[in-house]
C-alpha cells in the first residue's frame, strides 16, 4: 500500500505521516476531526499500523489516553493504531486539539510498520504525553502500558465538554499523577 496524500490542485502537496493510538481513531470520539479533515482533502487514511518499538500507552485523568516518549521501558508494548497522511492545515488542527502549544502533548518522531507486515515507515510523528509529566504518568500507571487503545480502554472515557472546566487540563494531569490510587 503506498503512503501518501492524495493531492488536491487547491492545497499544498507537503504532507506529515501522523500515528494515531487514541481518541482520533475510527470509531473514538475524536475522530470526528479526522473525519473532517478527510472531507475537506486535508488528510488520508493510510491504514492500521503499529510502533516498531516498545512504547507505554497509559490512560491518565478521565481516560484519556497518553503515549509516553520512553521507548522499551519495561511494561511497555508495540502500539497499534492509524497512521494518517495530513496537510499542514490538517496538522495545525491536529496541533490544536492536542493541545501542543499548552504543553499537553508534543509531537515527535516515531517508527512504525504495517500491522499486516511490510518495512518500517520512517518521516512519521505522533502526539506523546509531555515530557514534562511523562514519568509520573508512566509511574502513576503502575509502569504498566497497553499495546491498544480499545474500547475495554476507554470505558469512562470523559469528553472535554464534560470535564470540569474550573482546572485547565495541564492541572488536571497534574492532579492525576500527584494522586496515589490506580487507574
Amino acid at each position: 500500500m503506498g503512503i501518501e496524500a492524495e493531492n488536491n490542485s487547491n492545497r499544498a502537496s507537503t504532507t506529515t505521516l501522523v500515528f494515531t493510538y487514541g481518541t482520533l481513531k475510527r470509531g473514538f470520539s475524536n475522530h470526528v476531526l479526522m473525519q473532517d479533515l478527510i472531507k475537506t482533502g486535508d488528510a488520508v487514511f493510510n491504514g492500521i499500523y503499529r510502533t516498531v518499538d516498545n512504547y507505554p500507552l497509559v490512560c491518565g485523568p478521565y481516560r484519556v489516553p497518553f503515549l509516553l516518549n520512553l521507548p522499551d521501558a519495561t511494561g511497555s508494548h508495540r502500539v497499534t493504531g492509524e497512521l494518517y497522511a495530513v496537510s499542514s492545515q490538517g496538522l495545525s488542527r491536529l496541533d490544536e486539539l492536542e493541545g501542543t502549544g499548552s504543553d499537553h502533548y508534543e509531537r515527535l518522531p516515531i517508527r512504525v510498520e504495517p500491522i499486516d507486515g511490510g518495512d518500517a515507515v520512517f518521516g512519521v510523528e505522533a502526539y506523546y504525553g509531555h515530557r514534562s509529566y511523562a514519568m509520573e504518568m508512566w509511574k502513576r500507571s503502575g509502569k504498566r502500558g497497553y499495546g491498544v487503545y480499545g474500547e475495554k480502554e476507554a470505558k469512562g472515557y470523559v469528553k472535554r465538554k464534560d470535564r470540569p472546566q474550573n482546572l485547565s487540563f495541564l492541572e488536571q494531569i497534574n492532579v492525576f499523577v500527584s494522586s496515589c490510587s490506580d487507574n
